[in-house]
């Protein structure tokens, strides 16, 4: 694929969405699993991260991929909704 001057590639947008969604996803599972009373912060990590790894399926064509980011979305909207 030929990158447009001016244009964030196809490639750089999936790496930059799979690092921080990876990074987000990571600090999500640190704060639930410390129990220091941050879950408010958790579940929106967690909401982020899918949003973000949602678009990197999105941008692959990866449906299967795109059906578990709904599921850990879900999981973040009731965790928000229990924890707020």
């Amino acid at each position: 694929m030929k990158e447009q001057t001016g244009t964030l590639s196809r490639r750089t947008l999936t790496t930059t969405f799979e690092v921080t969604g990876s990074v987000l996803a990571m600090a999500y599972a640190l704060l639930i699993a410390s129990n220091i009373g941050a879950e408010v912060l958790g579940f929106t990590l967690l909401l982020v991260s899918s949003g973000l790894f949602a678009a990197w399926a999105v941008i692959d064509r990866r449906w299967t991929f795109l059906l578990l980011q709904g599921f850990y979305a879900t999981s973040a909207i009731i965790g928000l909704i229990r924890w707020a």
